[in-house]
């Protein structure tokens, strides 16, 4: 496909040169349903990266655009702060039904801010009013969010040099299989912890990704959890798991720690919570940790009435029976498949791939190659990112509803921007 790079326009002479995305994918696009963009010249982009997870359930989904043109159009609150609105009770429901129930979750839900850095400051602020402690533990490579706090606990060294602070009250700690299992789990988290002399202030809560995307699709293993679980379980501290990116379905269950069955104290969940792209964030929490105050934590875009319309249509029409788990994992196996098989014909290359679910990573020993994978992809019509400290890894982030079909076609494509690009 020959693509045309806009030329110099409003966005090269107005926009922040903080803009990235555009960069990588220099086209002007105009419509897209389900897996598919389209450019304002009529090019067609099949969409691996779904709004950076944000778009499980695909572009402009005709379930979720019913209901929502539907409530526009009689009027519906599309602002409504904290107030009772029905749209947020028609939410609340479906999400109980739908979700907590049938995993026997008590979790109260609190509603942060439109994004998923505001849900994890949400958690980490009650975890330390809870606890009365202000030390969080994080892990190598973790990604949380681009506000100080989520900075704070934020592993990418590039991002964090952005916040043009110290970031304090935050301690990293060796994600699973970080050193290359010659240490056993948690050796020295458990040393540090128990040692009167180690400098590590007793942590209030531990925040952790199940499998870190944007830290390369880092995976942990269910034991690993496991054992976090047990850890924070002995050591009076708090277990959060930011399911913002890998939550609503993406790695297979709902919750991306069901695998493990664990029961972490706090969840955040933002990205597809929405399930049409738009800006909602959740902070799940056990009925005990509830100890707020009217008002201590807000937000003027808390009650997104719009997002709680689609977010009560996807709840209910994808996850009322229990399909799209299996349907997911069964693409998941699809996609493993094709990537072994890439894998295979590059062995010169040290390819390797790892993920769960609709979630993959494939990388090379030359970290480089990855974004020349990508950069060839889109020329090709296909949009992937990269992930990783250093962009190493080809991220894979397929809608949840892509079909067989169009992912053996991105799959083909990828094939061949690897063969290209060797």
């Amino acid at each position: 496909m020959t693509i045309t790079p806009p030329a110099l326009s409003v966005f090269e002479t107005l926009e922040s040169e903080v803009r990235s995305y555009c960069r990588g994918w220099p086209a002007v696009f105009d419509r897209a349903q389900g897996a598919r963009l389209t450019d304002e010249d009529g090019h067609s982009y099949l969409d691996f990266f779904a709004g950076a997870g944000s778009l499980n359930y695909g572009h402009n989904n005709p379930v979720l655009k019913r209901a929502l043109i539907d409530y526009i159009e009689r009027d519906g609150i599309t602002h409504g702060l904290d107030m009772a609105t029905t749209a947020k009770r028609t939410f609340l429901e479906s999400f109980q039904n739908n979700v907590l129930r049938p995993r026997d979750l008590p979790y109260k839900v609190m509603f942060p801010g439109p994004t998923g850095t505001n849900a994890v400051e949400a958690a980490l602020k009650l975890a330390r009013k809870v606890k009365g402690r202000e030390s969080i533990v994080s892990f190598t490579n973790a990604f949380h969010g681009m506000s100080l706090g989520s900075l704070a606990v934020t592993g990418n060294a590039f991002k964090r040099a952005g916040a043009g602070i110290p970031l304090v009250h935050g301690t990293p700690m060796p994600f699973d299989n970080y050193l290359d299992g010659r240490v056993p789990d948690f050796l020295w988290f458990e040393r540090l912890l128990e040692d009167q002399g180690s400098g590590l202030n007793k942590p209030a809560t531990v925040i952790v990704e199940t499998v870190q995307g944007e830290g390369g699709i880092n995976v942990a293993r269910p034991e690993w959890l496991r054992a976090l679980a047990d850890l924070c379980h002995r050591r009076d501290m708090l277990l959060i798991v930011d399911d913002i990116q890998m939550g609503c379905g993406r790695t297979g269950s709902f919750f991306s720690f069901e695998e493990a069955g664990i029961v972490p104290d706090i969840v955040t969940l933002s990205k597809s919570i929405s399930g049409y792209g738009l800006p909602m964030s959740l902070c799940l929490f056990n009925p005990e940790l509830d100890i707020w105050g009217p008002g201590e934590h807000n937000g003027t875009f808390r009650g997104n009435n719009p997002a709680f319309v689609t977010a009560a249509a996807a709840l209910d029409a994808y996850w009322a029976d229990g399909q799209m788990e299996k349907q997911t994992l069964a693409r998941g196996e699809q996609v493993e498949q094709a990537l072994l098989s890439i894998c295979d014909e590059h062995t010169a290359l040290g390819a390797r791939y790892r993920g769960r679910g609709l979630v993959w990573g494939v990388e090379f020993t030359d970290e480089a190659r990855a974004a020349a994978i990508c950069a060839r992809a889109f020329e090709l019509g296909l949009l992937v990112e990269t992930s990783g400290p250093r962009s190493e890894v080809v991220k894979l982030l397929p809608p949840l509803i892509a079909t067989p079909d169009e992912l053996d076609e991105g799959l083909r494509t990828l094939a061949r921007a690897v063969r290209d690009t060797v």
